[in-house]
């Protein structure tokens, strides 16, 4: 016996052919977590990784040796100058935060390169909602510059407002977020980095990396972002940070940022591990594979709907940037049974019927399927998306291939009756 889920002979049949037909892709995914493996590897060794790192800090944090051997390895690996990792960030959207505003002062502009920015991020600069403590309410400006109509970075446009001398920020958005549009490559990054830098030099470019890295062999950091910022129960937590986020870059931009997570004149020379720092080490050293597992499971749930005339992107043969796949429905019933088929597909709360809901953050109901380790983590198999037109679930995650493989095909067989 070697079927114990039940899941149609026709739905069997599209994984079959789904997966003949990516071998390829999955050969290149493979390919490119051996290089980063590596990569990691040469930074735990230089670095001098031993059992005495993951011993954890309580109260103050001070001389916390396994945080700063973990702040250094992840400036090796993203070639920085400094890094700031920390369980204290409490989702990426508060590492972006203090990314931001490590560059930005009263009177200053912050220029987003992508257009708008991920709802949650909207309120932090004060796009939306009027809250205290957004860049809004220090009296930081905002503009941003339209995408054009394929959805790439309009370079003239960025060239015209970053020759602002108020801008001294700009952001950009690595994946799409909840958009349409493509996940930008590090070649587009970079090369807005390098406009931005020639007709502003007082500007820092700041990269907003969630969902991006080790997807590539080579990091936004490494074509001339100034800092960098991501969540850990993203791609860089492997599946075993219990929380928190990284902020890397320039030395100067990273203590600043540091001052913003704590308070100034203690910046990163507080805050303790409480005994997690053995997770963060052993999930930053895990994550290329993972990342690796959760890129064959988006190209293979893309696959496996474009074998049933669902809409996909990126295609199931397009490169990618990022770990996200989006399957457009056009209708709220099909996604939303796309979802709860996921939610059946995970080894946690898979009893649990997804509903939409109003999320703190996000400006309209949003449907979440994650039954994960822990909650919220986005390299976990989960679906996602806000119920607006033209109804797109936001697929990413996948600790296994086998196991995304499974959460994918369930979702294909709840929707196969539509």
């Amino acid at each position: 016996m070697d079927q114990f889920i039940s899941i149609s002979p026709k739905i069997r049949e599209f994984a079959k052919q789904a997966e003949a037909d990516l071998r390829d892709r999955f050969a290149e995914f493979d390919r490119v977590a051996q290089i980063n493996t590596e990569k990691v590897m040469a930074a735990f060794q230089e670095n001098r990784v031993s059992d005495g790192c993951f011993a954890g800090t309580t109260g103050y944090g001070y001389d916390d040796k396994g945080r700063e051997v973990l702040d250094q390895i992840y400036a090796d690996v993203f070639h920085t100058e400094a890094a700031l990792v920390r369980i204290g960030f409490v989702n990426g959207t508060h590492a972006i935060t203090a990314a931001l505003f490590s560059a930005l002062k009263p009177g200053d502009i912050l220029l987003s390169a992508a257009g708008a920015p991920y709802d949650t991020l909207q309120s932090v600069i004060g796009i939306t909602g009027d809250y205290p403590g957004s860049l809004k309410f220090y009296g930081i400006g905002y503009d941003q510059c339209e995408l054009t109509s394929d959805g790439k970075p309009d370079y003239d446009a960025i060239a015209l407002k970053a020759a602002d001398p108020r801008v001294k920020a700009v952001t950009i958005q690595r994946s799409r977020g909840y958009s349409t549009r493509d996940a930008f490559t590090v070649q587009e990054i970079g090369r807005v980095a390098e406009l931005v830098h020639r007709v502003n030099p007082d500007a820092s470019v700041i990269v907003d990396n969630c969902y991006g890295e080790f997807v590539d062999t080579i990091e936004p950091t490494d074509v001339g972002a100034d800092l960098m910022a991501g969540s850990l129960i993203k791609n860089p937590g492997g599946g075993l940070a219990p929380t928190g986020g990284y902020v890397v870059g320039k030395k100067h931009l990273v203590e600043a940022a540091a001052m913003r997570l704590t308070t100034p004149g203690i910046g990163g020379e507080c805050g303790c591990t409480m005994g997690n720092s053995r997770l963060l080490f052993q999930g930053l050293f895990m994550a290329p594979h993972i990342v690796a597992q959760a890129l064959k499971t988006s190209a293979f749930c893309a696959r496996m709907m474009e074998l049933m005339g669902f809409q996909s992107s990126p295609g199931a043969f397009d490169s990618r940037s990022d770990i996200i796949q989006v399957v457009t429905f056009n209708a709220p019933d099909p996604m939303k049974k796309f979802c709860r088929g996921i939610q059946m597909g995970a080894p946690v709360d898979s009893f649990v019927t997804p509903e939409p809901w109003a999320m703190p953050g996000y400006e309209d109901p949003v449907i979440m399927a994650a039954g994960a380790f822990v909650q919220g983590s986005s390299i976990e198999l989960s679906a996602d998306g806000p119920m607006r037109e033209p109804y797109c679930a936001y697929l990413q995650g996948g600790l296994t291939y086998e196991s995304g493989r499974l959460g994918v095909m369930l979702a294909a067989e709840h929707i196969s009756n539509i």
